[in-house]
């Protein structure tokens, strides 16, 4: 049997039962209404029978008599016709009144008069109201006993009780209508029951295009094989611009929270792959490619649209985080540069020793220690950077030497401002070496790109954990401050020779550095008067040690 048709069986039983339920309450609460509206009527009755004066005067007058009232005695009396009256008005199956002894003084039977009654009259005469179920000689039936005070005795004993009861036939006289009722209620109810289950298991069907739930299954593990089990970040719009589908690796890429179903447009994405997805990644087919930067993750997007037999799919767009490789290439420059300056810092000391020795051969001491006065005033290594001795942290010097060989290749002086001074160690050479080389190589393609003479300036200041710098150029300045940090469209004609706006190292310099609590920001923006200057702070990137005390193996 097929699943749509399973589904109609469990649905029709479930109709079924709740229906069979329902009548069976509602035929209970019929019963029951009509029960207490019977109890209800004789208790309304026997109240009014008990209030009427005559019937109190007889009752007191029989309470009263000395010995037990004779049969010709009550039968002669007013209660009897009053009582067979009441009963005949009302429908009642018996109106009876008892004295405070319980001898009957009024009762259908007339044969049965001055007789004690069958069921219990104490509460009645104890001055309390009942109403019950009871079988007496009349058969079962609902009845009501009500106590019958004497004319102006309201707060004393009674004297008596009215008893009046309806016959349980009489009070089920409208159940067959009610049974009735119910009974079309619930033929209805099933039958709205059966055409709705017929038309889901046809929709049903219609959705899952006849897959049984074990095939829907595979489907949803293969799918979550493909989507969770790749590297890649996938999101899926639908033709109305909705995400469809968005797995782990793209909702940790871009940030988002249970954004399937949600108005892509409305999930605040980076601008570049919004632009993307609106422009519904060009023509079919062909994917549009893009890279931006977001939350510090560089991550390289193709976005394509999809169609099949001339249906429009929607879109696709495929992530790929490449920042684990960006900042592995990172520091891999890193350690080169380092090793590179660690190898001329070996190479120039090995040759300051030569001359050193050879000067003692020599006999020439005071010239052997005029030379190394020299040696320390310039620094323990020497790099096409002017003022390089302002600086002694190891890590640091290396970056600025290779950076300064790099920018006087391009024909640009690199020099170390006066307001340089740096006491402890870098704790974090990888986050450094990015934000510091990105703006020093933004600052020697600027140089490059202005008016002789070209150069470059650097100030670094550290204050306990943080570091502090300060990069400026002899450029034409930034003609778009606001777009400053925002990736250019036009890095590919740009290449190598980007300056300021142009590519993505600024806007993932100002990630790095807002990611550990700092910032990156343009202080100044140049023009005619001179280039750019910009400013960075990295908190937690240095530790507070003196440098002497962290580097003092490297040092002459």
């Amino acid at each position: 049997m097929r699943f749509a048709s399973h589904v109609l069986l469990l649905q029709l039983a479930t109709v079924s039962a709740v229906v069979a339920v329902s009548a069976g309450v509602f035929t209970v609460l019929g019963v029951q209404q009509l029960q207490r509206e019977a109890e209800s009527s004789a208790l309304a009755i026997a109240r009014t029978v008990a209030e009427d004066v005559e019937v109190r005067a007889s009752v007191a007058e029989f309470s009263e008599a000395p010995g037990t009232p004779t049969h010709a005695a009550v039968a002669a009396g007013p209660l009897q016709p009053l009582a067979e009256a009441v009963r005949t008005r009302t429908g009642a199956l018996f109106v009876v009144i008892t004295d405070d002894h319980g001898i009957r003084l009024a009762h259908p039977d007339e044969s049965r008069l001055g007789e004690r009654v069958s069921t219990s009259f104490e509460d009645a005469v104890a001055g309390r109201e009942t109403v019950s179920w009871e079988t007496g000689t009349l058969g079962e039936s609902a009845r009501a006993k009500v106590p019958v005070y004497a004319p102006g005795g309201g707060s004393g004993a009674p004297v008596g009780e009215v008893s009046v009861g309806f016959a349980r036939a009489s009070v089920f006289t409208e159940l067959p209508g009610l049974l009735g009722g119910i009974a079309v209620t619930a033929v209805v109810a099933l039958a709205i029951g059966v055409v709705a289950s017929v038309l889901i298991r046809r929709r049903l069907t219609r959705l899952t295009i006849g897959l049984q739930p074990e095939e829907l299954a595979v489907l949803v593990q293969d799918q979550a094989a493909v989507l969770d089990g790749v590297g890649e970040g996938v999101l899926a719009l639908t033709p109305g611009g909705e995400v469809s589908v968005c797995n782990e690796r793209a909702a940790r890429m871009l940030g988002l929270t249970h954004p399937v179903g949600s108005p892509a447009r409305e999930l605040g994405l980076p601008a570049p792959l919004a632009r993307l997805l609106a422009d519904a990644g060009g023509a079919t087919g062909e994917a549009a490619q893009d890279v931006f930067v977001a939350d510090g993750r560089v991550v390289y997007v193709d976005v394509r649209r999809v169609e099949r037999d001339g249906h429009d799919l929607g879109t696709v767009a495929v992530l790929r985080d490449r920042t684990d490789l960006d900042a592995l290439a990172r520091r891999l420059d890193a350690v080169a540069t380092m090793t590179n300056a660690l190898r001329a810092q070996r190479h120039e000391f090995a040759n300051r020793l030569h001359v050193v020795a050879g000067l003692i051969d020599a006999d020439r001491v005071p010239d052997a220690r005029s030379y190394l006065a020299d040696v320390v005033a310039r620094g323990p290594l020497k790099f096409p950077v002017e003022h390089a001795d302002r600086i002694q942290e190891p890590y640091l010097q290396a970056l600025l030497g290779a950076k300064g060989i790099e920018a006087a290749e391009r024909g640009v002086l690199l020099t170390l401002g006066a307001e340089t001074l740096v006491t402890g160690a870098v704790a974090e050479p990888e986050d450094v070496a990015t934000v510091l080389g990105n703006l020093i190589d933004n600052a020697i393609s600027a140089a490059v790109d202005g008016e002789e003479p070209r150069w470059v300036e650097v100030e670094l200041l550290d204050d306990g954990t943080d570091l502090f710098l300060t990069v400026a150029d002899s450029g034409a300045g930034v003609a778009d401050p606001s777009a400053l940090f925002e990736r250019g469209d036009d890095r590919e004609r740009a290449g190598a020779d980007a300056v300021h706006g142009h590519g993505f190292g600024l806007p993932l310099c100002r990630d790095i550095a807002r990611r550990r609590g700092g910032d990156v920001w343009l202080v100044d923006a140049g023009g005619d008067a001179g280039g750019a200057v910009l400013c960075a702070r990295l908190p937690g990137t240095m530790h507070p040690e003196p440098v002497g005390t962290a580097t003092e193996g490297g040092r002459p």
